[in-house]
């Protein structure tokens, strides 16, 4: 139900919130008269809330503090809490269908708190229907130094004796004043991950999904700004993502008046879920947030929140280390003697973590056997793995694994034994990806023996590090065995045990960090991040393709997470040289994938010298906040900047992936230009690696410097320090 109303008393009530500033930054959340309701502020933007004559729980207004009295004026409300019920002039976030069939719901008040969730004041409100058992509670959670709002529902069954079925339950309801707006999302493929994409949003329902697992189409990350605000360092920009790595879905309804409503949530798509008498469902945490800087405000909020506040609290402040994985110098060959003989390379040139990757577990010779059965191969390490480790612990690296726990080969002793533990239906094929079936996760006898096997691996060895693989899509979601009420529910619950798992091995095993890997970057969310220390981007790991892969996944999460390997592989036949695939990997988790053993003596030097440069600027990069000074999406060369929080110290990477004749287009001749943002503009700084010289802040931002890179895949990175004049 939609209803037109004039804030007056609204407006006056904000102003006095105004006047007192200290209240209003103290206090979140604070709760309004005339008319009633809740005025939720971060340090840029409000959201208003009321409650009607009817006590119906409506949006009144979301965005900066500067517009609100404006929007009052002339703004309609929307329900809170949209449902599937009376005019169908909205997305729902509840379709229901009650034990007498009844599919409309209709909700109303019962009543609100301000409470502490972790350390967060988040507003609760409870709604019920007005006659059927079902009570529904919205959450949000105010995080105001980010400009970010969390928000998730739960729901109950209040009853004592029928079931409710759930069709649809998403997380979270945003409406954006009336204006025409532009979509920025990504897109890909595997190997093309993190490809931002712009769109005008026309009328009509605009949705990104997943339905299979798999994020490569389009990971759940979006902004929306007013199609007349599109400088990257200012303007209005909406943001958000979901904490969820299973399927998901975003919808963005737009109106012929200019009103966006913003859905999001599980995909319940070909799912639904039997809610039973005293049970409740919680969905999983939409994150929405509001800027005026632009897209780069957007990035940086959203960066920052991520790092500081949702990435595992065990490693978030730490430096991730710089690994070498062994894959791309063995593949499936592993064994002790040939291990060692890199990993003392790895070490000379200043590695940290040594990894081996698939091929080490029994029976792996090739992609086509043995996964599922996570014991070490005697034939390859006839005295299993601790006596290597401890050699590469001697050496003073810290050693990791691969596994790949949710996928099972046909051949293999696991799925001879339970063939019934992969998703399958009767009298349906069972279609391999990869040679892998899937395993039905949701089951708990599938949960135990992973968390069996996976504990008893790390407990025999002393395992600094997994790399959690997840290479193939979900096809033949049936669960045969269990209650038909539930045969539905299979992908929300595994889901469900996904994160017990990680969550069981993290609490076991707290000294192990985490990477998340899904055939690349398949499966990089909040909900993964929330587990998982770093992701794998890419299995693309073309210095020129990572340009554009990495530019497209710092628009949403943090460098800290964004692993990246120099490798052989060269997918446009360019050549691009040893230093320039360092210098694209710096701006991230460094990591190498060479067969270091055919490395030259000189090679050897360029990347221990390489090494060292990246330690030096390490914090820099992974802990300080993010310029993307020029796009690869708008120019053939990029420039990224990472600068302290005090502002004294910063480092930018400078990529070429073409070289223009000087002067021969005004695109050559404006890109010729560098200019650095975020420094103390009455401060003076030098820059290592353009002799030394001194410029002021201001200059270096508003001016510029000549952009310092000549020739084709060249690349230099400069460090800049504040100084003295």
């Amino acid at each position: 139900m939609k209803i037109t109303i004039l804030y007056i008393a609204a407006i006056f009530s904000f102003a006095s919130l105004k006047a007192n500033a200290n209240q209003f930054s103290d206090s979140v959340i604070i709760s309004t008269s005339n008319p009633g309701g809740w005025m939720i502020s971060t340090n840029n933007s409000v959201y208003q809330l009321i409650l009607t004559k009817e006590n119906e729980v409506q949006q009144a207004y979301y965005g900066p503090k500067a517009q609100l009295a404006f929007h009052q004026k002339k703004i309609s409300a929307a329900d809170e809490i949209p449902v599937r019920g009376a005019f169908p002039t909205k997305t729902p976030l509840l379709e229901v269908v009650f034990p007498d069939n009844v599919r409309d719901a209709e909700l109303t008040f019962v009543n609100a708190e301000v409470l502490q969730v972790e350390g967060r004041q988040t507003l609760k409100i409870i709604q019920k229907d007005k006659y059927y058992p079902l009570e529904i509670t919205s959450f949000i959670r105010v995080l105001p130094e980010f400009d970010i709002l969390e928000k998730w529902v739960t729901v109950k069954n209040t009853g004592k004796k029928n079931n409710i079925k759930i069709e649809n339950l998403q997380s979270a309801s945003i409406h954006l004043p009336p204006d025409a707006y532009d979509l920025t999302h990504m897109a890909g493929e595997w190997g093309h991950e993190f490809q931002l994409r712009n769109t005008a949003l026309t009328e009509g329902v605009k949705t990104l999904q997943a339905r299979d697992f798999k994020s490569f189409a389009n990971p759940n990350w979006f902004m929306v700004r007013p199609a007349k605000e599109n400088e990257d360092i200012s303007g209005s920009a909406w943001f958000g993502t979901l904490q969820y790595s299973g399927n998901w879905r975003i919808d963005f309804d737009k109106a012929f008046n200019g009103k966006l409503q913003i859905t999001g949530g599980i995909n319940f798509w070909d799912t639904d879920w039997t809610l039973k008498p005293g049970t409740t469902f919680e969905t999983p945490r939409f994150i929405i947030g509001y800027t005026r800087s632009g897209s780069e405000g957007a990035a940086q909020h959203l960066t920052a929140y991520i790092r500081k506040t949702v990435l595992p609290a065990s490693f978030r402040d730490k430096p991730r280390p710089v690994l070498y994985n062994s894959w791309y110098a063995t593949a499936f060959n592993v064994n002790e003697e040939q291990q060692l003989a890199l990993a003392k390379i790895a070490k000379e040139t200043g590695v940290e973590l040594f990894v081996i990757d698939d091929g080490w577990f029994k029976g792996r010779n090739d992609d086509h056997a043995a996964l599922g059965d996570w014991t070490v191969d005697r034939q390859k390490f006839p005295n299993g793995l601790q006596p290597m480790i401890k050699k590469i612990n001697d050496m003073g690296m810290d050693f990791g694994i691969w596994v790949e726990p949710e996928m099972v080969n046909p051949n293999s002793d696991l799925y001879r034994a339970h063939p019934d533990w992969v998703f399958h239906f009767p009298n349906r094929t069972r279609h391999e990806g990869r040679h892998q079936l899937m395993l039905n996760l949701a089951r708990e006898d599938v949960y135990q023996y992973l968390l069996r096997s996976l504990s008893a691996l790390l407990q025999e060895n002393n395992i600094r590090f997994i790399k959690w693989d997840h290479n193939r899509t979900l096809s033949e979601p049936g669960w045969p065995d269990a209650p038909a009420s539930e045969q539905r529910e299979v992908r929300i619950r595994y889901i469900t045990n996904l994160y017990r798992l990680i969550d069981a091995l993290r609490a076991r095993f707290p000294n192990v960090l985490f990477e998340d890997c899904s055939s690349g970057g398949g499966r990089v969310d909040l909900g993964m991040l929330s587990r998982m220390d770093q992701a794998w981007a890419s299995d693309n790991t073309d210095p020129v393709d990572r340009i554009f892969i990495q530019y497209g996944y710092l628009s949403a999460f943090p460098a800290n997470t964004m692993v990246s390997w120099i490798t052989h592989e060269d997918w446009h036949s360019l050549k691009p040289g040893l230093a320039y695939k360092f210098d694209v990997a710096m701006s991230g988790v460094l990591g190498i994938g060479y067969d270091i053993t055919k490395w030259t003596d000189d090679e050897k030097k360029l990347a221990k010298t390489k090494i060292e440069q990246y330690k030096e600027i390490r914090d820099l990069v992974q802990f300080g906040t993010l310029h993307r000074l020029v796009s690869p999406f708008k120019d053939n060369k990029s420039a990224l900047q990472y600068i302290a929080e005090d502002r004294s110290s910063a480092v930018v990477f400078c990529y070429n992936m073409a070289e223009y004749l000087n002067g021969s287009t005004a695109q050559a001749q404006e890109a010729n230009i560098l200019k650095l943002r975020g420094l103390d503009p009455g401060a003076f700084y030098k820059i290592q690696g353009l002799n030394n010289v001194v410029y002021k802040g201001d200059f270096l931002m508003n001016i510029g410097i000549a952009w310092p890179v000549r020739g084709a895949y060249k690349s230099m990175i400069l460090q800049v320090q504040k100084t003295k004049q």
